[in-house]
Formats: structure tokens, C-alpha cells, sequence
């Protein structure tokens, strides 16, 4: 279930809710009770690894075309 932040208008406390994304834009009162919040666009972080080494011969397109 994917995470949405918020920002009370009221006493300016950021907080975090795991709601189903069809619910993203429904109220959330913040943890103080107040109900004027408003939804934060957050970016998402991908991690992994690379599964193969980069290709040799160097440059921005593998090779002789970029000086």
C-alpha cells in the first residue's frame, strides 16, 4: 500500500499515511486532530544493483561518436 505525506495548515506538523491510492486524496487529519491538511508531492526512491558492468569503450553512447 503506498505512502502519501501531509502538511497541517494548522500547527504545520508533517506526517505520514499508508492509504490505497484511490483514497490519496481523501482528508487526512493530522495526528493533533486538526483537520486543514494538505497532500505533499513526494518523489519515489528506486534502489537495486546493476545486473550487468557498463559497456566498454567509454562515452555517452558506448563508444567513438562522442569526443
Amino acid at each position: 500500500m503506498p505512502t502519501y505525506a501531509y502538511r497541517c495548515r494548522d500547527c504545520t506538523e508533517t506526517f505520514e499515511l499508508q492509504r490505497p491510492m484511490a483514497e490519496s486524496s481523501a482528508p487526512a487529519p493530522c495526528p493533533e486532530g486538526h483537520l486543514d491538511t494538505v497532500k505533499l508531492l513526494t518523489t519515489v526512491a528506486l534502489t537495486g544493483s546493476a545486473s550487468a558492468p557498463a559497456p566498454a569503450g567509454g562515452g555517452c553512447c558506448g563508444g567513438g561518436c562522442c569526443s
